[in-house]
């Protein structure tokens, strides 16, 4: 339960759903986009079963962040089938893609924080909008999701005196003051330093471990998708070269994958 790991067992509205289905959490069916005559995602099918943690790998352009959004309804494709917990999105209207959305947040590369507001109250935010809680209530639950990300010491700061990496860690405490059951994570460490990135990778680890999240994470860092990944998918030119576990994928022969690894390896050397 979320409310006993953040050491809440009495507040409110604030417990993941245990479900033992073996329905996958999230699915994607022969998923196909493209924009004029460029096709983006080309059947692709995957599924994330509750808990796990799915990373999408490839390089720069090859639909990655497209996956995401189309699982947000932010863009919808014109072939295919996505399920959250076996409810069809495809076709859902905006009321329908709303109710989708209190189930699977995003956390977008800029944290899409609001700049107006403080890290106190951009955390508070989706507390306030979903109601039913009293302030000191709402003020507890922030505290402690601020003190998980690590971010106590900025806590009354706006945005704009963030760097990327802090930034990134209150939009995920922000995610979670929504009580998702699956999260997204759009190259959380595109523009981080090395340490940044690593203190991402185990708060997202921590989360999982500790609250059971579903998570999909993009991202073109292999070393960061080693920490996380229960499964990958690996796109190649918008089609789905690889989808299955992390050893597998490692010790895959695909040349297009050995690629990959290889000038992964190459650019961003193991400590």
């Amino acid at each position: 339960m979320l409310s006993e790991s953040l050491g809440a067992e009495s507040d409110p509205a604030i417990v993941l759903p245990v479900n033992g289905s073996s329905v996958p959490m999230v699915s994607f069916s022969h998923v196909s986009i493209w924009f004029d005559e460029h096709k983006v995602l080309d059947d692709v099918s995957f599924t994330v079963h509750r808990g796990q943690t799915l990373c999408i790998l490839g390089r720069s352009g090859v639909g990655k962040s497209v996956a995401l959004r189309i699982l947000m309804g932010f863009l919808k494709p014109q072939v295919g089938s996505m399920r959250v917990e076996g409810e069809e999105i495809n076709g859902l209207s905006e009321e329908g893609m709303q109710a989708i959305r209190k189930r699977v947040t995003m956390v977008f590369q800029n944290g899409a924080l609001f700049d107006s507001m403080t890290v106190r109250e951009n955390v508070a935010f989706p507390l306030r909008e979903k109601g039913g809680l009293a302030e000191d209530q709402i003020q507890q639950i922030v505290d402690r999701l601020i003190r998980m990300v690590g971010a106590e010491d900025v806590a009354e700061a706006l945005p704009a005196s963030l760097s990327t990496g802090r930034k990134r860690a209150v939009a995920i405490a922000r995610a979670l003051a929504a009580q998702p059951e699956v999260v997204l994570y759009d190259e959380p460490t595109t523009m981080v330093d090395p340490i940044i990135a690593r203190r991402l990778g185990d708060l997202i680890q921590r989360l999982k471990k500790q609250l059971g999240f579903t998570s999909i994470v993009v991202t073109h860092d292999m070393r960061f998708a080693e920490r996380l990944a229960d499964q990958v998918l690996f796109l190649h030119q918008g089609r789905a070269q690889f989808f299955g576990p992390l050893r597998e994928f490692m010790e895959s022969t695909d040349p297009h994958i050995q690629q990959f690894l290889t000038l992964d390896a190459y650019l961003l050397p193991r400590e």
